[in-house]
């Protein structure tokens, strides 16, 4: 087996041992709340384990639940080398994950996007709609790009030109 995997899977099982020692509740510090650890990054050389967490609340909380991980650092450390087979039990360094809340960021933007196109279709939607009315009101015939030809898209991964001949 290769040695570039091994940092990951001491990274996975540090991750499983410090979630169940969290949901177990073996931790008396009540300013731990209530978190979510979504990874562990260990270096190559297994010394230093970086572990990125989530926390629900304000900033405040937060800061509160980063000082109690920091003071809970050694209980952690004891409790993940007494149930890991490991020659030296890795750092351990807690960091607020902040690459949830820019996915939030981004997926919001997108929301946005597509909610402001949604509205410019409507817009068109209803401007051309209107223009039709006004035609009819006039006695004018209405035009051929406006009977729906304009609406009429050919779809590229189709197999038929517009003449209705196959290709």
């Amino acid at each position: 087996m290769a040695q570039g995997y091994r940092p990951d899977r001491v990274g996975d099982q540090i991750r499983q041992e410090l979630s169940e020692i969290l949901s177990r509740g073996e931790v008396h510090d009540p300013g731990i709340g209530f978190i979510t650890l979504t990874r562990v990054q260990v270096t190559a050389d297994l010394q230093i384990a970086r572990v990125y967490y989530t926390s629900l609340g304000d900033p405040e909380a937060r800061k509160k639940t980063a000082r109690a991980l920091e003071r809970a650092t050694g209980f952690f450390r004891r409790q993940v080398g007494a149930r890991l087979q490991l020659r030296r039990v890795p750092e351990l360094e807690f960091r607020f994950d902040e690459s949830i809340a820019n996915q939030d960021r981004i997926e919001q933007i997108l929301r946005d996007i597509h909610e402001q196109d949604a509205q410019r279709a409507s817009e068109r939607m209803t401007g051309s709609h209107d223009e039709h009315q006004g035609d009819s009101e006039h006695g004018s015939p209405p035009s051929a790009s406006s009977e729906g030809l304009e609406g009429r898209i050919p779809d590229p991964g189709s197999r038929h030109n517009d003449d209705g001949d196959r290709s």
